[in-house]
């Protein structure tokens, strides 16, 4: 065999011995977890990719550089550029900032090992972009809203996301009106998980009210909106006194009107009082009625008095209430009195003659007790 044939089987022959060696070196290292957190990103969040990679092999493997690089997925930080060893059986993470500068989708930047004896380890690394905020939505809210009355906004505030977020609080904003609480913290909500926050709101004007939603997807803060239209309107289930049976007759110097008073409604009127208004001036005994509490349905006889000016044909009925919370409401019904007319007053001069009556009957005592003394004399 010629020389220069046996020196070419003699390379081939080292070169066999040393590339598996090589290559079952650089096998041996696999990655083994990754974890992005947070575990989703919303678009043009930042986070972090932690990848770990372990050595399976039986020996240490040198490793010069890693890197995570995309396009979709912007990476943030540098390349690790002086690695080292990682010895037989253990494992190494490498950990990336990133930037989401994609819409939904899920996006698979490159993982890539370059090791100091030559050969490469590359790994697509899954990260999802989603884009979906929490869902705002009112769960109860009053009937009517009404100046000055106090009244409950439950919210409910849902995850519909594939991944927790944090830090969830709720803040009631705008003018023209009050809230207890101030704010409401949620806190952590799961995916698919949901919670309630109640607001007892007391409007002084016809608003607007903007419920603000903060919350964390990692530690990138984001928001949503909700907004609640206040408009006064008269509510379906409030008390609502009715006059009925109403009667007019005159008095000396006025009038006296009687009749029930009804609560049509669904609540309770409270602290109902009745008098007269203008142009009606109020006279004893009966210048105002107090009824006091009727529930639903409930009812109560009244009478009230006054005078009025020559020539009045109506006067209005002055109903007055109040509500659990204490807030004051007036109604008023017209009642005609036309037709009635007025009784003269009582003239103040003389003795009615009740008294003149009873003078008579002392004036016959004195006079008998004289003549009874006088024939015993």
């Amino acid at each position: 065999m010629k020389l220069s044939h046996i020196f070419i089987i003699a390379v081939l022959l080292a070169a066999g011995f040393l590339i598996p060696a090589a290559s079952a070196g650089t096998a041996d290292v696999t990655v083994t977890s990754y974890q992005t957190d947070p575990a989703s990103l919303m678009r043009w969040d930042s986070g972090t990719l932690t990848v770990t990679v372990m050595n399976n092999g039986a020996e240490s493997v040198a490793i010069r550089s890693a890197r995570l690089y995309g396009d979709e997925i912007q990476v943030l930080s540098d390349a690790y550029s002086s690695v080292g060893d990682i010895g037989a059986g253990t494992t190494k993470e490498f950990t990336f900032t990133v930037r989401a500068n994609a819409p939904d989708a899920t996006y698979y930047p490159k993982f890539v090992i370059d090791f100091r004896d030559g050969g490469s380890l590359r790994y697509p690394i899954p990260v999802r972009v989603e884009n979906t905020g929490l869902a705002v939505a009112v769960a109860a809210k009053p009937s009517a809203f009404a100046e000055g009355r106090e009244a409950d906004v439950t919210l409910t505030i849902g995850n519909p996301r594939s991944a927790r977020v944090t830090g969830v609080t709720v803040v009631p904003e705008g003018d023209g009106f009050t809230s207890t609480p101030s704010s409401a913290f949620v806190g952590t909500l799961e995916s698919d998980q949901a919670a309630r926050v109640i607001f007892n709101v007391t409007p002084s004007e016809p608003t607007d009210i903007a419920f603000r939603v903060i919350y964390r997807n990692g530690v990138n803060t984001h928001e949503t909106m909700l907004t609640l239209p206040v408009a006064f309107t008269s509510d379906k289930r409030s008390a609502d006194p009715v006059l009925t049976n109403i009667e007019v007759e005159p008095v000396a110097g006025g009038y006296r009107v009687t009749g029930d008073v009804t609560n049509a409604g669904l609540e309770s009127a409270r602290s109902v009082i009745i008098t007269s208004g203008e142009p009606a001036t109020p006279i004893d005994p009966f210048r105002v009625y107090v009824v006091g509490t009727l529930d639903s349905d409930d009812f109560s006889s009244f009478e009230v008095t006054f005078r009025t000016e020559t020539g009045a044909v109506e006067i209005p009925l002055v109903i007055e209430y109040r509500d659990g919370d204490g807030n004051v409401y007036t109604e008023q019904a017209m009642v005609n009195i036309g037709t009635t007319t007025v009784l003269p007053q009582q003239q103040s001069e003389g003795l009615p003659g009740a008294a003149i009556a009873v003078l008579a009957l002392v004036a016959v005592g004195i006079a008998g007790a004289v003549i009874y003394s006088w024939r015993r004399a």
